[in-house]
């Protein structure tokens, strides 16, 4: 019986791909036949599948046009600030061998203090500049609320055509959606109901500005049917103004099903010296710390609790130490952390935070005492404990009797106002050099007043002067470019030259420092000249 033949197909795009991957000697499909001519074959298969595979194409209907951009009707920047704009988007540090950057400015450090300069002016971005805005801040995290801010409804516009620039709708509360007017109220309520949850998120934030029992009250009304990650994030919403009235709906809380949503309603509550949470944790706190009249001289006795019980777990408190942490030792600071710093003078003879922090304790709690003390400060803004517990700076322990580590100092000082933090941080470095100052500059406003630049500048010369590792300093001296006052140049022209050697010196010292200082030069000159090109 004779076999019928198979009907001749002609091979599929996928036929030809899969003859291509594993060979012609492993595979060959319909239409090529076996043997030395098959590459050539499959290939001419190819050629003729992707002629058809075009041909067949249906033109597809035009898409509709974009809206057009919306208008800015903020000020235009002035020329000069415009093609210095372009210059900091375009521009790269200039570098002399190795990892030593010459004298050039780093212009692209210098963009987030020029994009406060001009949002502080409220001017308009210009339209040609907007693409490479978007791509810088496309790679910098930190410069997308001040170049979103810049930009303007423009950059939201442009994100929508490239995906490249999603980010600036999901930087932006709502997603760049416009929010209805407050007084709507029915309005507001259908997008609070109805809306995606960064529209939520924008709409909470925006009545909590301007009404807080409003935003509490909306929050109220969907909080047991929301999801647990979103109740945390409605929940640190109401951070912003904080008051007594937010109490009873933080209580209610403390009862959550979620772990994470308890420790915030619990740190909110914290932060509300008059709460009833801070009353049962001040006296909590105050069992575990007493005043010892017995010694010669009073000191502090600590007896931290001995179990973590469901009232103290419901207040917050992680009963599970981390690894390496004593049980006790973690239920203890947490108790004191979270106890209104009023309580310690009431309990405590009537003494002052000073003279509290001065006493002695006994057994090795000073440190975890004090380190709880400094938490508590921050947390509830506390200038006089957080004063206390920095101490003088030229204390002989670096940052003060109650500081634990430089993290604890930077903290405590940013709840200290801007001229007393610069005082400060300046006195610290008169005493103990920039080695450790690194981080306590960066919680001091820009630029830095007059005796903050000058202690750095007096510490950056002796270090040179002395010969000392001059990289060591780097991270000091880009800050000095970005945060010294810039009429502190003319002070500085007496430090360009490259100074005498002494005979330890590091070799190339000399060399190093003076290009550092005259890049710090010509940084604050470039921004003193960017500052006035800015000045309507």
């Amino acid at each position: 019986m004779q076999r019928t033949p198979a009907p001749h197909t002609d091979p599929t795009w996928e036929d030809l791909v899969t003859a291509a991957l594993l060979g012609t000697d492993r595979r060959t499909p319909g239409a090529v036949a076996p043997g030395r001519d098959a590459p050539t074959a499959l290939l001419d298969a190819a050629a003729v599948e992707t002629l058809r595979r075009r041909a067949g194409l249906r033109p597809a209907r035009a898409a509709r046009r974009p809206d057009p951009a919306p208008g800015d009707p903020r000020p235009a920047l002035p020329p000069a600030a415009a093609r210095r704009l372009a210059q900091l988007l375009t521009d790269r540090p200039g570098t002399v061998g190795g990892s030593r950057r010459g004298t050039a400015p780093d212009l692209m450090e210098l963009l987030p203090q020029w994009l406060a300069a001009a949002n502080a002016h409220g001017y308009a971005a210009p339209p040609q500049s907007l693409p490479a805005l978007l791509d810088a801040a496309r790679g910098r995290t930190d410069l997308r609320p001040a170049a979103l801010t810049f930009a303007g409804e423009r950059a939201l516009w442009l994100a929508r055509l490239n995906p490249d620039w999603r980010f600036a709708l999901r930087s932006t509360p709502g997603g760049g959606a416009a929010l209805p007017d407050l007084a709507d109220g029915e309005r507001v309520r259908r997008l609070w109901e109805e809306g995606l949850f960064a529209e939520r998120v924008a709409l909470l934030a925006s009545i909590r500005a301007r009404t807080p029992a409003a935003a509490r009250e909306l929050l109220a009304t969907t909080w047991q049917t929301e999801r647990a990650e979103d109740r945390l994030m409605f929940l640190d919403s109401l951070r912003t103004e904080l008051g007594e009235a937010d109490e009873p709906f933080l209580e209610q809380a403390l009862a959550d099903r979620s772990r994470n949503v308890r420790a915030t309603a619990a740190e909110l509550l914290s932060a509300l010296p008059g709460s009833a949470l801070a009353g049962r944790m001040a006296v909590r706190a105050g069992a575990c710390v007493a005043l010892d009249r017995l010694r010669e001289a009073p000191s502090l006795v600590v007896e931290a609790p001995h179990e973590c019980d469901a009232g103290m777990e419901r207040d917050g408190v992680v009963p599970k130490a981390p690894a390496g942490r004593g049980e006790r030792s973690w239920w203890f600071g947490q108790l004191v952390e979270a106890a209104p710093l009023a309580t310690w003078p009431e309990r405590l003879g009537g003494r002052t935070p000073q003279e509290i922090v001065a006493l002695p304790v006994t057994d090795d709690w000073r440190g975890e005492l004090h380190a709880a003390w400094c938490r508590a400060a921050v947390r509830q803004g506390d200038a006089s404990w957080a004063r206390a517990l920095l101490g003088v700076p030229s204390a002989p322990e670096a940052g003060g009797p109650g500081a634990v580590s430089l993290a604890e100092r930077a903290r405590l000082l940013g709840t200290l106002g801007a001229a007393e933090r610069a005082a400060w941080v300046a006195g610290f470095i008169a005493a103990h050099g920039l080695s450790e100052a690194f981080q306590l500059l960066g919680m001091c406003a820009v630029p830095w007043a007059a005796p903050l630049g000058g202690a750095v500048v007096d510490a950056l010369n002796i270090a040179r002067d002395a010969g000392s590792y001059p990289w060591s300093f780097s991270g000091v001296m880009g800050l000095a470019e970005r945060c010294l006052d810039p009429a502190e140049a003319g002070r500085l022209d007496g430090l360009l030259a490259p100074p005498e050697e002494p005979e330890d010196a590091s070799p190339g010292a000399g060399g190093y420092w003076s290009e550092a200082f005259q890049r710090l030069v010509t940084t604050l000159r470039l921004r003193a000249a960017m500052a006035a090109e800015l000045t309507p």
